[in-house]
Formats: structure tokens, C-alpha cells, sequence
């Protein structure tokens, strides 16, 4: 009986072995498998200011990165002190891209005829205050700077 049992199980070891063979996984099918799996649209880390390089919770970063470039255009924007013929409450979009070395650079702005007309140099005044950001820390993914865009929302008030 005991011969039986260790014959048996042995045989069943023996058949049981094959499941255990491990199966090679090429490196295309592993970068496929990535790939597939990849969000594209989301960072790990949002571009930052100094100021803002020590928050580590996602949101909290593209607030305070989005917050300082808000309010480093008011600034400049504010010093412009523009004279207008008419009352402007507007609000303009400005798609600015973060290069993968932290460089800003102004895509594309979405402007109303009616600020254009009142500003004629707001294009001028916003591209000068991109210009002269502060040192800017790009976003990353997995650790690698990557190139992203914000469109950011500017309210334009002059009375």
C-alpha cells in the first residue's frame, strides 16, 4: 500500500510539473501591455513652481502651480494699467504648454472681439508675461519630464 501511495504520488508530481513551467514573456509584449494600460492624459507630478515642488498630493499640486501662474499674470497685467473707451468683464483662455525642460510657451488664446478692440496689446502683454515666468519644474510621468498643456482661464475686468 505504501508503495502504491509513493508511486502514485510521484506520478502525479511528475504530471503536475508541467503547470509550473513558466512561459517567456518578449519585451514587445510587455511595453504592448504598458502601453495598453497607460493613461495618457494624467501626470504623476504637475509642473511646478519652487514654491510648490514640496506638495505631493496630485490636486493640491495643480492648484498651487495654477494658482501662482494666475496670479503672476494679474500682476503683470495690473502694471500694464490699460485705458479703455468701455466697461470690460470678460474672461480669455490662454492654452499655455510646459515644455519637457519646464519652458512656457503661450498655444493658443481664445479671445473675444470686444477685448481685442479695447486691448489691442494683450497679445504683446500676455506673451511678455510667459516670457518672464519663474523657473518652472515640468510635469513628469513615471518619472520622466513630459510636455503638458493648461488651458487657463484669465478674467479680464477694466472699468
Amino acid at each position: 500500500m505504501k508503495k502504491t501511495l509513493l508511486l502514485a504520488i510521484l506520478s502525479f508530481l511528475l504530471v503536475s510539473c508541467e503547470e509550473f513551467q513558466t512561459r517567456k514573456i518578449s519585451s514587445e509584449e510587455i511595453l504592448s501591455e504598458e502601453t495598453r494600460d497607460f493613461n495618457w492624459h494624467e501626470v504623476d507630478q504637475y509642473p511646478a513652481f519652487e514654491e510648490c515642488r514640496n506638495i505631493t498630493e496630485v490636486q493640491a499640486a495643480k492648484a498651487c502651480f495654477g494658482n501662482k501662474v494666475s496670479q503672476y499674470f494679474y500682476s503683470r497685467l495690473e502694471a500694464k494699467q490699460p485705458v479703455v473707451t468701455e466697461e470690460i468683464d470678460d474672461t480669455l483662455f490662454l492654452y499655455l504648454r510646459i515644455s519637457e525642460k519646464g519652458t512656457p510657451a503661450i498655444d493658443s488664446m481664445e479671445i473675444d472681439s470686444l477685448v481685442r478692440i479695447q486691448l489691442p496689446d494683450i497679445d504683446e502683454w500676455l506673451y511678455q508675461s510667459v516670457d518672464s515666468l519663474p523657473k518652472i519644474y515640468p510635469a513628469t510621468k513615471r518619472g520622466i519630464p513630459v510636455q503638458t498643456t493648461f488651458r487657463m482661464p484669465v478674467v479680464i475686468k477694466a472699468e
